[in-house]
């Protein structure tokens, strides 16, 4: 590897950590950057999942302080989460990312608008169809994530913020432990099928932690109102991106 591909690969991986750390999306920069330095795109894919899976633990340690507010909703979630990310990223083993990535920008930005109506969504059901809902949708996310996974923090903020969760950053630490679990387990099942670019993955990794500790500790400076106005504006971003590559290109 070139130096400009060394940092290229770093900085990338630095800038999608601080963006799953605050609303999810960071496979969209990981994910491209790959292609373009000439990685295969399924290696692409499973080499970013690996890099972002650990960069993570760098997320969980920047919003170690809610910890303790989440524990309870852990049980209903994990579960769901590691059977799915195991189904997703299996189901990236057998086929290509053509036809699933053009779901993404839907995705993405009915995860977005979802975010955004969140409250009335409550005000129509209540709580116990909510958590039944939620969970239900979070076993899609966790399948979609263990394929591809761009734009899961958005699709999993929404869901949190259905069945109730309002304080943001709470909402965002369950949602990069979650997050992680569906990277974890897809990533112990890419490593045998040796998808996995190892210098290029490590090099991504540095990246990642250092991107995901300053997105989850710099974000909780930020008014909670004012996060989700952040997390809105990626959501509507990360759509339309996604829409071009889809359907433009």
């Amino acid at each position: 590897m070139s130096l400009i591909e060394i940092c290229g690969l770093a900085l990338a991986a630095a800038a999608g950590g601080a963006i799953n750390a605050v609303a999810g999306g960071g496979t969209l920069v990981t994910f491209p950057t790959l292609l373009f330095f000439g990685v295969n795109p399924i290696i692409a894919n499973a080499t970013s999942t690996l890099a972002l899976v650990i960069g993570t633990s760098g997320g969980i340690y920047g919003y170690r302080r809610h910890l303790d507010a989440v524990k309870t909703w852990l049980w209903r979630f994990v579960p769901i989460s590691l059977l799915g990310g195991l189904i997703g990223a299996i189901l990236l083993t057998y086929t290509s990312n053509k036809t699933f990535s053009k779901l993404v920008p839907f995705l993405i930005l009915f995860a977005t608008v979802l975010f955004l109506a969140q409250g009335a969504f409550r005000r129509l059901a209540n709580r116990q169809q909510a958590v039944r809902g939620a969970i239900l949708f979070q076993f899609g996310v966790a399948i979609y994530g263990g394929y591809f996974g761009a734009g899961i923090g958005i699709l999993m903020l929404a869901t949190l913020g259905f069945i109730g969760l309002r304080h943001i950053h709470e909402m965002n630490t369950l949602k990069t432990i979650l997050g992680s679990l569906i990277n974890l387990v897809a990533a112990a099942w890419f490593i045998p099928a040796g998808l996995i670019d190892w210098p290029r993955a490590g090099i991504m990794t540095a990246g990642a932690l250092f991107g995901y500790y300053l997105g989850s500790h710099y974000s909780q400076r930020i008014p909670q109102e004012r996060v989700r106005q952040i997390i809105t504006l990626i959501g509507f971003i990360l759509s339309a991106a996604t829409f071009y590559q889809a359907f433009m290109r």
